[in-house]
């Protein structure tokens, strides 16, 4: 997570820069024999036109969920070095006599179709069709977040598209990989290029 400096504490730096700004001046022009700040004020202000101060960005986002219906449930959890030897099995894919980490989480609405939204507002930089995951759909988002949608179907949005949060860019659907879960929609949640478990971060601002 970024912080970010308070207003007072900025306010002061800018402060100091500019007294600092302004004594240096004035000495140099002591220095050269010439009183600049006394005989010539409008020197010193022309020159701090040109002094830039840095821009504090205090923008903030909060990432929702990436579906509206409440009566979706997770279906397969992400998996978590840190969780128990029951909840790591749950997080678990089987495809052919080969076992997956999960690093998404699997959605469904007891096998009924749903809308599957945008969680942030941001670009799709990417759409494809996967025999094995499914329709994919990912969405670069600010902060270092990227958004994957995979066992997509009804794709509502094409690569290049901007996206709004909320915003419906498809339904959930089927995957080969994860045959046994049926209708769902699987999740995946970047940040700074770290697959992380999107569960720890909806209605969190960052």
């Amino acid at each position: 997570m970024r912080k970010y400096l308070t207003k007072p504490v900025v306010y002061t730096l800018y402060g100091i820069a500019v007294f600092l700004l302004v004594a240096g001046l004035f000495v140099m022009g002591r220095t050269n024999g010439k009183d600049q700040k006394l005989s010539d004020p409008s020197h010193v202000y022309h020159l701090l036109d040109d002094f830039e101060l840095p821009v504090v960005s205090e923008q903030s986002v909060e990432i929702g969920r990436p579906y509206t219906d409440e009566n979706v449930t997770i279906a397969k959890q992400y998996y978590d070095y840190r969780g128990s030897e029951e909840e790591q099995q749950k997080s678990i894919i089987y495809y052919e006599d080969t076992y997956i980490q999960n690093t998404g989480v699997s959605y469904s609405s007891g096998g009924e179709v749903f809308d599957a939204v945008a969680i942030l507002d941001g670009e799709v930089v990417d759409v494809k069709e996967d025999t094995l995951l499914g329709n994919i759909v990912t969405i670069k988002h600010t902060a270092n977040i990227t958004s994957v949608y995979q066992s997509i179907s009804d794709i509502q949005v094409k690569k290049g598209d901007t996206v709004q949060k909320g915003m419906v860019i498809g339904k959930s659907g089927v995957s080969n990989i994860s045959q046994d879960l049926g209708n769902h929609l699987y999740f995946e949640l970047i940040i700074d290029n770290i697959s992380v478990n999107p569960e720890e971060y909806y209605n969190k601002t960052l």
